[in-house]
């Protein structure tokens, strides 16, 4: 994995956001779904010393040192993250958020338990992915 790459190459793609947010006016360009994705997923594997699985393992992103499976979520701009399903797959939770300088910054790190439970009285939507704020992970990385 070549993590200086992607370091170097982010802020280049928010710089190529800016201007095609500039050459039309009242549209957002915003890189979301698989490229923040793997971006965060590349990111946090290079920060916490993780192991990626193949590429869209359900509910598993990573390993960790001590063998425990990560689910990693990323936001660009977003208010909060998607989750997928009815339950954890992975044992450990990491959420980050990237900057347009390419920087990413941690919202939360541990037990994946408290996400879900956080989410649990939500009904689920037909799109099958329940949301929880970045607000709402900062306050539950409080209590870890």
């Amino acid at each position: 994995m070549k993590s200086a790459a992607i370091k170097r190459l982010v802020p280049e793609l928010f710089r190529v956001i800016a201007e095609l947010e500039a050459a039309a006016p009242g549209r957002h360009f915003t890189p979301d779904g698989h490229l923040i994705g793997s971006i965060g997923e590349v990111t946090a594997a290079d920060r916490y010393g993780l192991t990626l699985t193949t590429a869209s393992t359900k509910g598993i992103d990573a390993h960790d040192a001590q063998g425990r499976a990560v689910e990693i979520k990323c936001t660009g701009k977003g208010k909060g993250v998607a989750l997928r399903g009815y339950e954890p797959s992975a044992e450990r939770f990491i959420a980050l958020q990237i900057n347009r300088d390419g920087s990413a910054v941690e919202v939360y790190d541990g037990p994946a338990a408290p996400i879900w439970a956080a989410v649990a009285h939500k009904a689920m939507p037909s799109n099958g992915q329940r949301t929880i704020t970045l607000n709402q992970l900062r306050r539950l990385q409080e209590v870890d």
